[in-house]
């Protein structure tokens, strides 16, 4: 939700009821608010296991390595030579070394809920910052599951979680969600310009906007949150209704028109597909969005999208 004109300027991390939700206030948009749970060992391992899940389900397949496979996953990757291969011996031996740290946290906790205290500088909590620390580091390997760019933002959030406070956690994700929301703006402004004010695609701005507002409220809204329901369906029905516009053509074209409706058309997809992978990853993707952005102004210059 974009700050209202007639709404004070807050400060970051302002708190205030906006349209009848409670929304928390960053780099110039009201973000639907999450209080943060108590900074417990119970809580943050939900909170661990709940980032590494979203963590598997954005990043490219495959590479979700079992705690268990960690040995044969570093040795694999160690004895690969071919670039390419490697890369993705690279992604798997994080994934390893993620559900390792993720299983001996777990464990932790367990023995926690037991009575017994395991400090910081016990072994396996050494081990396990350890796992989370080199799994950050080979994150650079992960790609995004579009294969389009790398996503370590999204690939740190586990790490995050373990070494930083639950509250300092939270305010770290609303500020990545300001900074997805500025994206998904940036993007949605581009193609309106890009298309809207042409004779094939005159009328498209309309869905455009409204798949960006629906982008930008699923982006804000965690799957627990019963606003779900709403926020979800809204935001597949502009999709679908962006995928069924028809665009202005006469009955009979030249080849020059057709090819270029055609790559329109397909920029058109392009650019909502990007808006997707956004909202859901909920945070920046700055190599996809610039390149989309390059592609649009190509079109605009030549009427073409290559």
């Amino acid at each position: 939700m974009q700050q209202k004109e007639s709404i004070q300027i807050p400060a970051n991390g302002d708190v205030r009821n906006i349209d009848g939700n409670i929304c928390i206030y960053f780099d110039g948009y009201w973000i639907r608010y999450y209080a943060p749970v108590e900074d417990n060992l119970v809580n943050k391992k939900y909170l661990i296991e709940s980032l590494t899940r979203r963590t598997f389900h954005h990043t490219e397949p495959g590479i979700n390595t079992p705690g268990e496979k960690l040995d044969l996953a570093r040795e694999s990757y160690e004895k690969e030579s071919d670039p390419k291969r490697k890369r993705v011996n690279g992604a798997m031996l994080a994934g390893a070394l993620f559900n390792r740290a993720t299983d001996i946290f777990t464990l932790v906790v367990e023995l926690a809920e037991k009575g017994v205290h395991i400090s910081e500088n016990n072994e396996l909590m050494r081990e396990c910052a350890d796992c989370f620390k080199e799994a950050l580091e080979l994150g650079k390997s992960v790609k995004h599951h579009s294969g389009e760019e790398g996503i370590d933002e999204l690939w740190g959030e586990p790490f995050k979680a373990f070494t930083m406070p639950i509250e300092k956690f939270y305010e770290s994700r609303y500020i990545k969600i300001a900074q997805t929301m500025r994206d998904i703006d940036t993007i949605s402004e581009c193609m309106v310009t890009t298309f809207d004010s042409t004779d094939y695609f005159s009328g498209i701005g309309t869905l455009i906007y409204e798949l960006a507002e629906a982008a930008k409220m699923e982006a804000e809204t965690i799957r627990r949150d019963k606003a779900i329901f709403d926020v979800w369906p809204k935001f597949v029905a502009a999709s679908e209704d962006l995928e069924e516009f028809e665009p202005n053509v006469p009955d009979v074209m030249s080849e020059n028109m057709h090819r270029q409706v055609s790559d329109g058309l397909r920029l058109i997809d392009e650019g909502k597909e990007v808006l997707g992978f956004l909202s859901g990853a909920r945070v920046p993707m700055p190599k996809t969005t610039q390149e989309y952005l390059d592609r649009c102004r190509r079109y605009t210059e030549t009427g073409y999208s290559n």
